[in-house]
C-alpha cells in the first residue's frame, strides 16, 4: 500500500539550480501562459534562452506547458498545438516535420505504485522525424515513437522500442 507520509525524491536532480527554475516559471507564466497569442519566434528565444535545444521554423500555440525547457530538444518545422503539456523531468526529443496537435502530453514522469514510498521515475522521450501525434495523446515516459508515425487522437503510447 502507498505510504506518501515516505516520498521522498532527494534523489531527483531538477537539472538547473532553483533560481533558474524560479525564474522559468515566470517567464512561462508571462511568454506561455496568456489568453492572448504570443509569437512564436518569442517563445523560441525564451526556451533557447532557458537551454532548450530548438531548432528552425518552429511553431509554439497558446497555452504549451514545458516543465524544464533545459531537457528539450526541438528539431526543424514543428508544431505545438494549443496547451501541449511537456512533462520533461528528462529529456524530450523530438525529431523534424513533427506535429503536436492540441491537448497532447508528453510525459517522462510517473511513479512506482508499487513501492510505499510512491517513487519517481522519470524516462526519456524521443519522438522522431515525420511524426503527427494527434489531439490529446498521450505519450508516456520511456516512448520512442518511431518515424512517420501517427498516434491517433486520445491513444495512449508507451512503446520502447522501434518495433
Amino acid at each position: 500500500m502507498i505510504q506518501l507520509s515516505t516520498f521522498n525524491n532527494d534523489h531527483f536532480s531538477r537539472g538547473a539550480p532553483k533560481w533558474k527554475e524560479v525564474l522559468w516559471w515566470l517567464c512561462r507564466s508571462l511568454c506561455f501562459s496568456p489568453w492572448f497569442p504570443i509569437p512564436s519566434l518569442i517563445k523560441v528565444a525564451v526556451l533557447r534562452l532557458f537551454g532548450a535545444k530548438v531548432g528552425e521554423g518552429v511553431v509554439i500555440r497558446s497555452r504549451v506547458n514545458i516543465t524544464f525547457p533545459w531537457n528539450l530538444e526541438i528539431g526543424d518545422h514543428v508544431w505545438l498545438g494549443d496547451e501541449v503539456m511537456i512533462l520533461s523531468l528528462d529529456s524530450v526529443k523530438i525529431g523534424n516535420n513533427v506535429c503536436i496537435s492540441q491537448r497532447a502530453f508528453l510525459c517522462t514522469g510517473s511513479h512506482d505504485f508499487r513501492k510505499e514510498s510512491f517513487d519517481l521515475i522519470a524516462k526519456p522521450i524521443s519522438i522522431e522525424d515525420g511524426c503527427w501525434i494527434c489531439a490529446q495523446a498521450f505519450i508516456g515516459p520511456g516512448s520512442i515513437v518511431p518515424a512517420e508515425t501517427m498516434i491517433k487522437a486520445g491513444e495512449r503510447y508507451s512503446r520502447t522500442d522501434n518495433g
